[in-house]
């Protein structure tokens, strides 16, 4: 089932770059812009400043029902995966994947896979609202496989999360700090996605 027009939708956006301001926060800034001018309930957070452990394949989550067994800000950050509508993750490309800062939250979410795989319920708290995500990503190089890594890995976790991949900006060639300010079409296509995701 589709939202309710009359039920704001909620975005949850993930700054995954450890490099604050720079051209991966700048996308996701406009595609956040976007979301807001649609009326969106928008959350931004910036994984680098979390305390986020690596995942430690100990099968706690398992024992507790889907509940991870590392203390930290994962578990928060989980409860929010399941609360929100709609996802943006924002990563610059680094050796073909995502930030190991990415890497980490998306390992953590193996908490979440339990929950819909060994004991068959749903990731969304929200029955009535189809879940959403989109992806920014950005990288130095130009040749054509350069994010078929990072999109590989954030399909298979918005698949986890029982959201639909709704949506990327991909960006070439982008490799200085700022270098995104003089691509105002990649900055147009980000701020469309903001909207685009919770329309």
């Amino acid at each position: 089932m589709v939202a309710n027009n009359a039920q704001k939708l909620s975005l949850l956006c993930i700054a995954a770059s450890p490099r604050r301001g720079g051209n991966t926060d700048r996308l996701l800034n406009e595609a956040v812009a976007g979301a807001a001018s649609k009326g969106a309930m928008v959350k931004h957070i910036t994984l680098n400043d979390l305390e986020i452990a690596p995942c430690q394949h100990c099968d706690g989550c398992i024992q507790t029902g889907g509940i991870c067994a590392i203390a930290d800000d994962m578990q928060w950050l989980l409860a929010d995966l399941r609360e929100f509508d709609r996802f943006i993750l924002a990563s610059p490309v680094f050796f073909m994947g995502v930030t190991a800062q990415a890497k980490a939250m998306i390992d953590r979410c193996q908490a979440l896979w339990v929950i819909k795989y060994i004991f068959k319920l749903p990731v969304g708290l929200k029955k009535d609202i189809a879940r959403k995500g989109a992806f920014i990503s950005v990288g130095g190089r130009s040749h054509d496989k350069m994010f078929e890594g990072s999109i590989a890995t954030v399909k298979s976790w918005y698949h986890a999360l029982d959201a639909e991949y709704a949506g990327e900006v991909l960006v070439k060639g982008i490799d200085h700090f700022n270098d995104i300010d003089k691509n105002h079409s990649a900055l147009r296509e980000a701020f469309a996605l903001g909207q685009r995701i919770v329309s």
